[in-house]
């Protein structure tokens, strides 16, 4: 079985020798260069890949991705597309080779986008930028994914556990371009529902809050958003863009909406306990984390933040029992929020304090 590792990058040279060192496992490594100033493209061919330099004018992600892929040999059996900022652990070629079948299609597999400053997983979701050598193209400007474009149906999806790819970025790259690529990504598919709403969520990234919500409630409208799980996430947006907008009521109505779209995801009701907490409506502070507690299978979608399964809606409930004179539930809640972020000063500090108030409160009683 033949595995050709292929990628576009542009002045990486600080993730060069990790990447190479992650890749290692494939037959084969090919990158495109579209225009790299620093030392990129002879580090990478100094550790074997074979490098093509080019320009895409004008840059769109699909072009350069489809670009990279053309330079892949025909007779690989295996593409693994990846970035030079991400990571596999080690093994992985095994664990693909073992969950691969013949006339498979593509393959998903574990991602961590995002770590937390602790170095805990942040926001994890299952992957499918692994796939069959013919048959299928890049589209999409920005945000771009896979599509079959050959002949007749592609193969199955092949789920390859053990696979672990995590992504460690450079933070002070700009994502200024994602904005107007994603304006002519809808410019140009109109009826994709998915562009609709990475736009309108992009459009909340800006602070462009009529824009996220004429944006986002036109994906709601199409006959082809069907998907519960971004129906809600749009619905979330538009409860934020609300929000920051200072009309609570409407933020509150879209929260309870999205949470009636996708009651099975615990980020709606989290975002609505952050909004009570912060009206200091503590009674339904503990009833929506409750119901966020009760969620325990993490999805395996992008649609899944980090906060929700961190320390998060513990800490809501320590601060909704506290002020509700409920110390003893408050801190074991605390205790809770600090076993999953063990290095938070602020949730260190919040145990510290009631533990404070419930000795004080022994000492009175005595």
């Amino acid at each position: 079985m033949k595995i050709v590792v292929y990628a576009i990058c542009k002045n990486e040279e600080s993730f060069v020798d990790r990447w190479m060192d992650s890749m290692a496992e494939a037959d084969q490594v090919v990158v495109l260069d579209t225009g790299s100033t620093d030392a990129t493209v002879q580090l990478l061919r100094a550790r074997g890949a074979a490098v093509t330099e080019e320009v895409i004018s004008p840059w769109r992600f699909d072009t350069a991705r489809n670009r990279s892929l053309e330079l892949v040999p025909q007779d690989a059996d295996i593409c693994v597309c990846t970035d030079l900022d991400e990571v596999f652990h080690p093994g992985w070629r095994a664990a693909l080779e073992k969950a691969w079948v013949p006339g498979a299609g593509q393959a998903t597999y574990r991602y961590t986008w995002s770590f937390q400053d602790d170095g805990s997983e942040g926001v994890v979701f299952w992957y499918e930028k692994i796939h069959a050598r013919h048959g299928y193209r890049w589209t999409h400007p920005v945000h771009e994914i896979l599509q079959w474009a050959g002949p007749g149906q592609p193969g199955p999806t092949v789920t390859a556990e053990g696979i672990q790819l995590d992504h460690h970025p450079d933070s002070t790259k700009s994502r200024g371009q994602y904005l107007p690529l994603l304006e002519l990504s809808v410019r140009e598919a109109p009826e994709d529902d998915r562009n609709t709403h990475y736009l309108g969520r992009e459009y909340f990234y800006y602070g462009r809050w009529d824009d996220c919500i004429r944006t986002l409630q036109h994906h709601l409208t199409m006959p082809t958003a069907t998907w519960a799980d971004e129906r809600a996430a749009s619905m979330r947006y538009i409860a934020k863009a609300y929000a920051a907008k200072g009309q609570m009521d409407a933020a509150r109505n879209w929260y309870l909406q999205a949470i009636a779209q996708a009651p099975h995801l615990r980020e709606s009701y989290t975002d609505l306990s952050m909004l009570l907490c912060e009206e200091q409506e503590w009674d339904g502070v503990l009833y929506f984390t409750a119901c966020a507690l009760a969620i325990r299978e993490r999805p395996r979608t992008y649609i899944c933040e980090a906060a929700p399964w961190g320390s998060l809606p513990h800490d809501l409930r320590a601060i909704a029992f506290y002020y509700t004179g409920r110390l003893a539930e408050s801190l074991q809640e605390a205790k809770a929020a600090l076993a999953l972020s063990p290095a938070d000063a602020r949730l260190q500090d919040n145990v510290a304090k009631i533990e404070q108030a419930l000795q004080a409160n022994k000492q009175r009683a005595e």
